[in-house]
């Protein structure tokens, strides 16, 4: 039955409840507010939208790879308590979101980011209403890149999660996607925000250049070399923050681009494209 703006937002106003689920919640019980409250208890929507403003810090994030590793998807689930991300039926509900994802990215993403509206979110409310505590999805991502290879790694616990992709012949053959995988492990532990330099947006490198400056300013250096300090300390963040220049992992004298050429080498043309990270809780870590 139609039912009219003017009852929807009654409705809305007296529950919390979102204006889609209040007009079902009205259609359902024929205009009936007392069986639309009803339906909107039992489906736990008016109770999880009323907690929607605590925080949700705690979660999980899972991760998804096609067949063929050409694109693959991850998703962050949060939750108030870490007790409750430890819950069965809330991993059952992160892992059908991610699967959703893999097979849906490719039309719902945006530049990689699938946003939580393209979630169909009738089951995390509904377990929200069971459980008692505020659920959401935090954030969501796809990464496809054809003919080349992508990766994901999921440290235990389920608390950080990475998607890398990567292009050139030499990422489909054995020693590649070794490779390929150790990068995916780089960047969970290493945490790096770029994959090179000339992706560091030049506000952030003025920015770091006055820190410095300021600094050698209070230690009394002569302001003709300042700029020339800024330069040989910008290097130093640079391999903090771009996963090229970081010193790889698994060999802490080399550069992760010197260990790429060297397998590059004899596996053929390695280049990585990009990555996402997600760490529960942060939502810092994308690139």
């Amino acid at each position: 039955m139609a039912v009219s703006a003017k009852d929807v937002m009654a409705l809305r106003e007296k529950t919390g409840a979102g204006m889609m689920d209040c007009k079902k919640a009205l259609q359902e019980g024929d205009g009936d507010f007392d069986a639309a409250m009803k339906y909107l208890r039992e489906k736990g929507i008016a109770s999880a939208a009323k907690r929607a403003g605590r925080e949700a810090n705690e979660g999980r994030v899972a991760v998804r790879v096609n067949d063929d590793h050409t694109a693959g998807a991850i998703i962050e689930v949060n939750s108030e308590t870490d007790f409750v991300a430890r819950n069965a039926e809330f991993i059952q509900v992160t892992e059908e979101y991610a699967d959703w994802a893999i097979a849906n990215g490719d039309r719902a993403g945006d530049n990689g980011t699938i946003p939580a509206g393209a979630f169909d979110e009738t089951k995390l409310k509904e377990l929200a209403g069971k459980i008692g505590e505020n659920l959401q999805i935090a954030r969501a991502a796809y990464l496809t890149v054809p003919g080349g290879c992508v990766d994901a790694y999921v440290h235990p616990g389920d608390q950080l999660g990475v998607l890398l992709a990567a292009s050139g012949e030499g990422v489909r053959g054995d020693a590649g996607r070794e490779l390929i995988h150790d990068l995916a492990l780089q960047i969970a532990a290493a945490g790096p925000e770029y994959v090179t330099r000339d992706e560091v947006p030049a506000g952030v490198i003025e920015a770091e250049k006055e820190i410095y400056r300021t600094q050698m300013r209070n230690e009394g250096k002569p302001e003709q070399i300042l700029d020339r300090i800024a330069e040989g300390k910008l290097n130093k963040y640079f391999e903090d923050v771009c996963l090229l220049d970081q010193m790889f992992v698994k060999e802490s004298k080399k550069k992760v681009k010197d260990v790429i050429a060297e397998t590059a080498k004899q596996a053929g043309a390695i280049e990585v494209a990009s990555f996402v990270r997600f760490k529960v809780g942060d939502t810092s870590d994308e690139s």
